[in-house]
């Protein structure tokens, strides 16, 4: 990252300080400027150019805005932009000796386009023990039909739950792509059976993060695609969507609302009748503040499968908590709760199940993050799925304990 924008933005911190002093009311106006700062610290020069823009709406006679500007114009490329800038300062500003030679290095190096790169990567390595690798079922019976016609029928062995030690590896990479704040990602992980190496699993996602800026409005774009393998074999193939909105609704210090839409794909190369596209509409409550992070999502949800899929198409609805907590200097704890609830629109399959399929799924997990220094830290986590059906064939319930080495370079 340059010097300039830090050495800006301590400027930017001082001055404001003396002049809320001298007088309070100036606080809104000096928000836009702050704004800017901070996304010129975090590389996010798109950003701060809308955000210098509107504070010289507001005090089109601020010379610093108009540095920062012209500044981010040379950064971006716009050099014919940055150089009427530059020559607005020189003719209406009588800048110091300081901010003079700012702009003749600026006009030397050539506007470019630079682009502040940060790249972030994680890595976790994991051991833990799983209570029903299969997601076996939790009734060893299973009827087959109805009325005079029911059957009860023992299921075999490899249907119920199965227990096993696994080893897990996995990755996180993040590159900035360019100065508006476009960001591409990496996520593999890749989870290996002791002795049921028939439920190994892999996979891969890649992904593009996009922000836009309506006005005062904030959005993100994402979209992903994926590949999920199913011991040694390509099991799913997956492309989503997703469109986050972010109004600006007066709340409280350290809230913000979101609302989130999503389109995705699923596809079963393996599988017969099993493909399918999901919508989801959710609204998202979080909180933030120096110890705390909490998140609240609530949605729905409708799937759409083929013509010949068992029990045709779903609705559902979703809600999830997450707590992230510092209890210590050297001890961070994770809540979370999650739940699902699907309804099939049609008998799963006539003559044999004629019930509509019913799923209502809760997830539990709580953590402890132990920091070992700054980049390493020790995790342990916990896990217990409930998935209630009325179709006792795909009723299960699931445990996990997994105790992770995680080294990060952000």
């Amino acid at each position: 990252m340059k010097l300039w924008p830090a050495f800006l933005l301590c400027l930017t911190l001082a001055s404001s300080s003396a002049a809320l002093a001298q007088d309070p009311n100036q606080a809104a106006q000096t928000d836009p400027y702050l704004d800017a700062m901070r996304a010129i610290s975090d590389g996010r020069i798109d950003q701060a150019e809308d955000a210098l823009k509107r504070m010289m709406e507001q005090e089109p006679q601020h010379a610093g805005a108009w540095l920062d500007l012209a500044i981010i114009q040379c950064e971006l490329g716009h050099s014919r932009e940055a150089e009427r800038l530059f020559k607005i300062i020189e003719e209406h500003y009588s800048p110091p000796p300081g901010i003079i030679e700012v702009i003749n290095s600026q006009r030397a190096a050539g506007c470019r386009g630079r682009i502040v790169v940060h790249d972030k990567l994680s890595v976790l390595l994991g051991r833990g023990y799983d209570g029903n690798v299969n997601q076996g079922a939790s009734s060893p019976y299973f009827a087959l039909g109805s009325g005079d016609d029911t059957q009860v029928l023992n299921l075999l062995p490899q249907y119920l739950p199965q227990h096993d030690q696994y080893t897990l590896l996995s990755a996180n990479y993040v590159r900035d792509l360019d100065a508006r704040g476009d960001t591409a990602f990496v996520q593999f992980q890749a989870r290996e059976n002791d002795r049921l190496s028939h439920y190994n699993t892999a996979s891969l996602l890649l992904g593009i993060d996009t922000p836009w800026r309506f006005g005062t409005w904030n959005t993100h774009t994402t979209g992903t695609a994926g590949v999920l393998t199913l011991g040694g074999r390509e099991y799913q193939r997956q492309v989503q969507m997703q469109e986050r909105v972010t109004p600006p609704l007066p709340l409280p210090d350290h809230f913000q609302f979101s609302i989130l839409g999503g389109l995705s794909y699923v596809q079963y190369p393996t599988l017969t009748n099993f493909d399918a596209a999901t919508d989801e509409l959710d609204a998202q409550l979080q909180y933030q503040n120096q110890d705390t992070a909490a998140q609240l999502t609530v949605g729905a949800m409708a799937d759409h499968g083929d013509a010949a899929r068992l029990g045709g198409d779903r609705h559902g609805w979703q809600a999830g908590i997450m707590l992230n907590t510092r209890l210590g200097e050297r001890l961070n704890s994770e809540l979370g709760w999650s739940w699902q609830s699907w309804e099939g629109e049609s008998a799963y399959s006539p003559g044999l199940i004629e019930q509509k399929r019913k799923q209502d799924m809760q997830s539990f997990r709580a953590g402890l993050i132990m920091p070992l220094r700054r980049d390493l830290a020790l995790e342990l986590e916990w896990r217990r799925i409930l998935n209630n059906e009325n179709i006792s064939l795909f009723e299960y319930r699931g445990q996990l304990w997994q105790l992770s080495l995680k080294w990060q370079n952000f």
